[in-house]
């Protein structure tokens, strides 16, 4: 120990005196600058960082690394320093690379690359040590959620070097949370972010994930799945017939209902009315056999769970077995079962127009004998005209002489 001691306190006793005579050469000699650069760097704790002293055109000048105390790392190629974690990467006239390894909090600050010219030259490279944070935590505040209802979360990551950026994510939406950031004692960030929302029956089984940013980690993140309750929903299928609904068939409906929790209890009911006698309801089906007209009305089912009830209507109608009171097939869905109108409005627009041409023909007919009323005309008194007297004038109008062969009636 007493020879380590000795060959260390003999080798920067001669670097010192090395650094003093070159310096004095130095200054007795004119030198052109010669770029001495290095970079600064960003490196994870425990991990490994690389210092470089970069000169162009060395003119064999010499170069050497200075911690942050500035005391000597290395002098060209020699290492003063006993911490082992330095080692020599590449030494060159242009070029002096050393490594640090397995990097703590206390080995972050200013290093120094110094080349010793007139005036001797230096460069600064910063070393910044990250410090990646916990697994991120989610808190809930309820596991289990009814629709319409709002909750909170929170995202904890912890102890990290810088602070942590902290997003949320539903789905494939982006929601804003609420950040807080503390400095702990040891120099370290905490950061909690909370998120509050309103849940919808939509988000049952959708993950909120917590994503951390962090230049020390990447897809650094924790989710937790949504589950939402929700009333029932409510659908009535037509299994029979498909199309019309006719007088003497069947009729088959289905209900399904679906919720969280799923619905226990389905119910058919025939709204202002009872279901008919002969009906058949097994769970959440309705069959009813041989329709009639008396069946018309709307079927409603009805399912419920603890959040509440929901129902569906049907609307039957029932037709006709004659074909020419067939209207087009359609769904008797709520709102849609009633008999179409657009049979009787085509008829009865016929029926006016046909009364209309009656009544114009009859019109006609009316003005055209008025106009020829009074035409009836005879010759049977045409002498009369000529008649010297009254008697001759009635012998003559009676039609008792030579006139009577050329008596003719006209009638227009």
């Amino acid at each position: 120990m007493a020879n380590a001691g000795c060959c260390s306190l003999a080798t920067i006793l001669f670097l010192s005196i090395f650094q003093a005579a070159l310096l004095q050469g130095a200054a007795q000699i004119p030198v052109v600058s010669q770029n001495l650069v290095t970079d600064n760097v960003s490196v994870v704790e425990g991990e490994m960082a690389i210092i470089s002293c970069r000169v162009k055109d060395n003119d064999d000048s010499v170069i050497q690394l200075l911690n942050p105390n500035r005391q000597t790392i290395y002098f060209r190629d020699m290492r003063p320093l006993k911490d082992v974690r330095f080692q020599l990467v590449n030494f060159s006239d242009n070029e002096l690379r050393v490594s640090l390894s397995n990097v703590s909090l206390s080995d972050e600050g200013r290093y120094v690359c110094q080349l010793y010219t007139d005036p001797p030259q230096e460069a600064y490279a910063d070393i910044t040590v990250l410090v990646p944070p916990g697994s991120p935590i989610i808190d809930a505040r309820d596991e289990v959620l009814s629709e319409g209802n709002e909750t909170e979360m929170t995202c904890t990551a912890m102890s990290s070097k810088p602070a942590a950026t902290i997003r949320w994510m539903k789905g494939d939406k982006e929601l804003p949370g609420k950040p807080k950031v503390e400095l702990t004692y040891d120099r370290m960030y905490t950061v909690t972010s909370r998120l509050t929302f309103t849940v919808n029956k939509e988000d049952d089984g959708v993950p909120v994930v917590c994503i951390v940013d962090h230049p020390a980690v990447k897809d650094f993140q924790a989710q937790k799945y949504l589950e939402v309750q929700y009333k029932p929903e409510v659908k009535i299928m037509v299994e029979f017939p498909q199309g019309l609904t006719r007088e003497g068939e069947n009729l088959e409906l289905t209900c399904q209902a679906k919720g969280k929790p799923q619905p226990q209890r389905i119910n058919w009911v025939k709204v202002d009315d009872d279901v008919p006698s002969h009906a058949v309801i097994t769970g959440a089906d309705l069959y009813i056999e041989n329709l009639n007209k008396s069946y018309n009305g709307t079927y409603r089912c009805v399912a419920a769970n603890s959040l509440g009830e929901a129902y569906d209507d049907y609307i039957l109608y029932v037709y006709d077995t004659a074909p020419s009171t067939e209207p087009a097939a359609h769904d008797s869905r709520a709102g849609e079962g009633a008999p179409r109108t657009v049979d009787h409005a085509v008829i009865g627009g016929v029926v006016a127009v046909v009364v209309f041409a009656m009544l114009c023909l009859l019109i006609v007919l009316g003005r055209y004998f008025a106009r020829h009323k009074g035409t009836y005309f005879t010759h049977e008194a045409k002498g009369a005209d000529d008649a010297a007297d009254a008697d001759t004038a009635i012998i003559n109008a009676e039609g008792g002489h030579t006139n009577s062969d050329e008596k003719k009636e006209y009638y227009i």
